[in-house]
């Protein structure tokens, strides 16, 4: 599998994800996360949904975060995921999260989640044949050539 490919998404704090202290309520890391992974996905021509009505599901098995820094309501945020393999059945999301203020970035969280690549059953798989070459493809385009 030709990897890592990393995507940038760009994303406001909503009022709904803050707190009473006035900053994000840390389990927002873990969707925002989320945000990053689809958007990433989407970005190498893979929705989930397409996904799964292949056959192809990709359950989290594990979820590290490590908070650095405050983001408050309507902050803008860039989030960097970085897809990468962790094993025959199973792929990697590195993710950082910063806040952009005044032409720089500040760390607000970073970690990574790992997904299984199972059948729709739960019985884990190599990454199927389409699902290589699609992201095959995207780390091509993604290349300076």
């Amino acid at each position: 599998m030709a990897l890592p490919f990393t995507h940038l998404l760009q994303l406001r704090v909503r009022y709904s994800e803050t707190d009473q202290l006035g900053t994000f309520y840390n389990s927002r890391a873990l969707e925002w996360f989320e945000c990053g992974r689809t958007e990433l996905l989407r970005a190498a021509g893979i929705f989930y949904k397409q996904m799964e009505e292949k056959g192809a599901c990709l359950p989290l098995v594990e979820a590290h975060v490590q908070y650095l820094g405050r983001a408050r309501y309507d902050d803008l945020l860039l989030i960097r995921s970085t897809l990468s393999p962790a094993g025959k059945a199973s792929l990697r999301f590195d993710v950082t999260i910063a806040r952009i203020a005044d032409s720089q970035t500040l760390p607000v969280a970073a970690g990574y989640t790992i997904h299984a690549i199972t059948d729709p059953a739960g019985k884990p798989t190599r990454a199927p044949a389409w699902l290589t070459e699609a992201l095959h493809a995207a780390t091509q385009e993604e290349s300076p050539t």
